[in-house]
């Protein structure tokens, strides 16, 4: 509820926080024939609360990664770029989850190449969203890209969602097979 008060601009906040409202609602209607494990929903919440400041504030203007522009040097508020990570991250987990207990595929190097090629479709076609929006809706979109005046940003975007998927996997992965071991068949 916090992120929908006073938001930065209403348009933006809804474009921001629409990906968790959608999840949330998938994620209720599947919780009884589909339910994921508590590690799983864990992260989600995390993505959710990082998506929810970006709409509170917009991607470039979080106060707190303005501190840090200031404090380090930056030419820019790089919240975008934990957004971006965490795109790559949590879904990462979260499809990895569901190819172990709905195919036959282990963990191990084939899992670990299909879930960072699910991870990078799903960063390409935010990317692309962002693009039909900003287009459709002209210039009020331009806090939604978030580009900053980075005519590289789309591909930085798609670079961290990488690198959110690779960490996620090397860094959980082990984790996430106890947790997954634990779900009764």
């Amino acid at each position: 509820m916090w992120s929908a008060i006073n938001p930065y601009d209403y348009f933006i906040w809804l474009l921001e926080v629409l990906p968790a409202i959608i999840g949330f609602v998938v994620l209720l209607v599947t919780f009884k024939s589909f339910p994921l494990t508590l590690f799983a929903y864990g992260l989600i919440a995390v993505h959710a609360v990082i998506l929810m400041v970006g709409g509170h504030y917009t991607y470039a203007h979080v106060p707190l990664f303005d501190v840090l522009s200031d404090t380090f040097g930056w030419t820019r508020n790089n919240y975008d770029k934990v957004g971006h990570f965490a795109q790559g991250f949590v879904p990462a987990i979260v499809v990895r989850e569901i190819l172990l207990r709905t195919t036959s595929l282990q963990a191990g190097s084939m899992l670990f190449f299909i879930v960072l090629c699910v991870c990078l479709a799903i960063s390409a076609s935010y990317e692309l969203l962002e693009w039909i929006v900003a287009a459709i809706a002209g210039i009020a979109a331009e806090e939604f890209l978030s580009t900053q005046g980075d005519v590289w940003d789309t591909q930085k975007d798609m670079a961290w969602a990488l690198i959110g998927a690779v960490t996620a996997q090397l860094t959980l992965g082990l984790w996430h097979d106890r947790s997954v071991a634990k779900i009764p068949h």
